[in-house]
């Protein structure tokens, strides 16, 4: 297992404070403040922690309320709202230095049978043809400023190869969709899916938020864009595994009042649609 994955289970190992009650670690990964995706990925794994295994999570749906602190742990707060035959309900608030920056609400459902259907997987190239992002990072450090370099050469646990990757630093206007192949980049444990769940989680807040910049030729590397992830929801429709190829379709429909909506939808190699996830971002330019 490498080590950023062993650092991104760390993360995902919560400390049981009393029977509701959380606490996770923080990890700094250059930027000012928590990541928004190790949030996502705490939150889910302690409302999971609270909830039967027979039971799958199926939806969450969050808001970001405060940055958080990356050198300061996070405790979460569980609320058990509804335990009914087929459906369980939990809400989660992240707390940091006594105030809420986080809350969560989440649904786990128990497997049943029913009716299916699913959009097609897109067609793009395997990722075997694709430079990785961490590579596209490494030569863009040189052309940014020194504050920024900790960011871009972070290694991080999740790898991406874009199919249409983005210069950050001079970014071209183009439609609102792109693609990226991403998995865990490490062997996961098996038998544990509530964990691959809380992976992809944390893995969906990677860059989603770009594709609404893309029609506008903006970056968040650009001083004078102020970018930030707002609410999050994901659906979980169909098992996989994280440390597995999943192609992650991107789409920007409409960005108005300095905010920004992408959607996107998680592909197994197979062609099988496993998730879905919508995100709202600010996307302010600053005339300072």
């Amino acid at each position: 297992m490498s080590e950023p994955v062993d650092h991104l289970l760390h993360l995902l190992n919560l400390e049981r404070i009393e029977e509701n009650i959380f606490r996770g670690p923080s990890r700094d990964i250059g930027s000012p403040t928590v990541f928004g995706g190790q949030v996502l990925g705490q939150a889910l794994r302690a409302a999971a922690y609270t909830v039967p295994p027979e039971r799958r999570a199926h939806s969450l749906h969050a808001y970001f309320i405060l940055p958080g602190d990356p050198n300061a742990p996070i405790v979460y707060l569980v609320e058990r709202l509804r335990d009914g035959r087929s459906f369980t309900t939990r809400r989660v608030t992240a707390i940091q230095h006594g105030r809420p920056i986080f809350n969560l609400s989440a649904s786990f459902q128990i497997e049943e049978p029913g009716v299916e259907h699913q959009d097609p997987m897109p067609e793009v190239p395997p990722p075997e043809e694709l430079i990785s992002e961490a590579e596209l990072r490494r030569q863009l450090a040189e052309q940014v400023p020194e504050v920024l370099r900790p960011f871009l050469l972070h290694e991080r646990p999740i790898e991406i190869r874009p199919v249409e990757p983005v210069n950050l630093l001079f970014p071209e206007k183009r439609p609102p969709r792109r693609h990226a192949w991403i998995r865990a980049a490490g062997t996961l444990p098996d038998d544990d899916l509530a964990l691959h769940q809380s992976v992809l989680a944390y893995a969906s807040d990677f860059g989603f938020m770009g594709t609404a910049m893309l029609p506008h030729g903006l970056s968040f590397l650009q001083p004078h864009v102020q970018a930030a992830s707002l609410d999050h929801a994901m659906w979980f429709y169909r098992p996989f595994r994280a440390d597995e190829w999943l192609l992650f379709a991107m789409e920007s429909p409409v960005a108005a009042h300095a905010r920004g909506l992408n959607r996107g939808l998680f592909f197994r190699r197979d062609g099988t649609l496993v998730a879905a996830v919508v995100q709202e971002g600010l996307m302010r330019i600053r005339s300072d």
